[in-house]
């Protein structure tokens, strides 16, 4: 019942270009099956010499590392077509970072380099995505692009901590010309679809390609930030460097970007993917407030589940009736003016909550309710039903608006970043 919000109309045309689909490989040489026995001369090997008695219509002879069909030296496909992706979309990113330190708040830690992976989302607007991970606390930012041995200074446009999402452009007309654009897939993936992860991951400096399927689908935490939103659980390898990388799926469109993994002491082959309907979620929420970053709302609350039979009744809840207990509203928070503690959740917009507190996804699929609401925007109404007293009560909350919290789990985003402090008689007082 949860849909992904279209791009279609909203972004430029480079950003939902059609890419290249399913093609089939270069046609190379039939393999040569071994000389049987143990007499006879081994088969010839390739590597530079030339092929005997074998012509072209010009009459000279083609070297097999210079022949484009052999997937030589001298072929610019590489004999990655059959991918069917975009590969040539894909950059990496080198970031120089100068974290704060909050222990000594007057000075900073020493600098540390890190690199990771992007994609271009729009040659029209400059834009490449990447994860916001990937250039926190930066210095400087470079980006390069596959095959190129030049580093092009980049400006960091816009991050969305809570979705580990940043927005990147590069001014140098050099970096764009000939880029392929990623298509965003409009749709989240199903259970056992294949998925193709694309980046540079440590162990090398190419490019990597990893396949796997989809595992799962759920509301889990993102690493950031701690954020609660949608993520996709795969099976493909991704590793540090990964990060910011797109993920095809079979028919060549992005159904996300790899954000984060399981250490392998936890579990084995456990990585981490952001939807596309997150990313379409923040970029959307960029064009709406002028490329500033504005965030996923939260109702605010906590809540209590109610599995519990006795607890039902005792809130006067009726046999068919499910929902969610309030025990605590923030007061900064944009429910602070509708609902109270003791009060029972039954839905959001006309969407029911379990006593689990989940909310139909998918046929046979349940998420979290926290998801229907990270899909609203920040200035949105949204409508409420809850049960008080054993009285039903339908609530409109006119706005949402962002929690501002006592303790800030980061201050990333705010007007000075770097911690605060003040020195009196020899002691330093900072802020949590």
């Amino acid at each position: 019942k949860l849909k992904a919000t279209s791009l279609e109309g909203v972004w430029p045309s480079g950003l939902l270009a059609a890419m290249g689909r399913n093609r089939p490989p270069p046609a190379g040489p039939a393999p040569r099956e071994a000389p049987k026995g143990d007499d006879g001369p081994p088969p010839p090997r390739r590597g530079g010499k030339k092929k005997r008695g074998s012509y072209p219509p010009g009459g000279l002879p083609v070297d097999e590392e210079d022949d484009p069909d052999l997937g030589g030296i001298g072929s610019e496909d590489e004999g990655l077509e059959g991918l069917g992706v975009p590969l040539d979309s894909v950059v990496k990113v080198w970031c120089v970072h100068s974290t704060p330190n909050f222990s000594l708040p007057w000075q900073r830690r020493r600098q540390y380099r890190s690199s990771g992976s992007g994609f271009c989302i729009d040659a029209e607007r400059r834009a490449i995505l990447t994860n916001a991970h990937c250039i926190e606390w930066h210095a400087q930012v470079k980006v390069q692009r596959r095959g190129s041995d030049t580093k092009h200074l980049a400006k960091v446009v816009s991050v969305g901590w809570e979705c580990d999402c940043a927005v990147l452009t590069v001014a140098d007309d050099e970096f764009w010309e000939g880029i392929q654009v990623v298509q965003l897939s409009k749709k989240v993936p199903h259970l056992e679809e294949s998925v193709v992860c694309v980046g540079f991951p440590v162990g090398g400096d190419t490019i990597s390609v990893t396949s796997g399927v989809v595992s799962r689908v759920e509301v889990m935490t993102y690493a950031q930030t701690c954020a609660e939103l949608l993520g996709i659980q795969i099976d493909a390898a991704i590793n540090s460097g990964n990060s910011g990388g797109p993920a095809f799926n079979a028919a060549g469109e992005c159904l996300g970007m790899a954000f984060q993994s399981l250490s392998s002491e936890q579990a084995e082959n456990i990585g981490y993917v952001i939807p596309t309907v997150v990313i379409t979620h923040f970029l959307n929420d960029l064009l709406r407030n002028n490329y500033k970053y504005t965030g996923f709302p939260t109702l605010g609350v906590e809540t209590q589940t109610m599995e519990n039979a006795h607890l039902r009744e005792a809130m006067g809840m009726k046999p068919k009736q499910k929902g969610l207990l309030v025990s605590r509203v923030a007061p900064t928070a944009a429910a602070a003016k509708v609902l109270r503690a003791g009060d029972v959740l039954l839905s959001f917009d006309k969407e029911t909550i379990a006593n689990d507190g989940t909310m139909s996804f998918r046929k046979h699929e349940r998420v979290a309710f926290s998801w229907q609401v990270a899909q609203k925007f920040y200035g949105e109404p949204a409508v409420l039903e809850v049960l008080r007293d054993g009285h039903l009560l339908e609530l409109k909350i006119e706005d949402f608006h962002p929690e501002v919290p006592l303790i800030p789990v980061h201050t990333f985003g705010r007007e000075h970043e770097n911690p605060s402090y003040m020195i009196v008689a020899g002691l330093v007082f900072t802020t949590l």
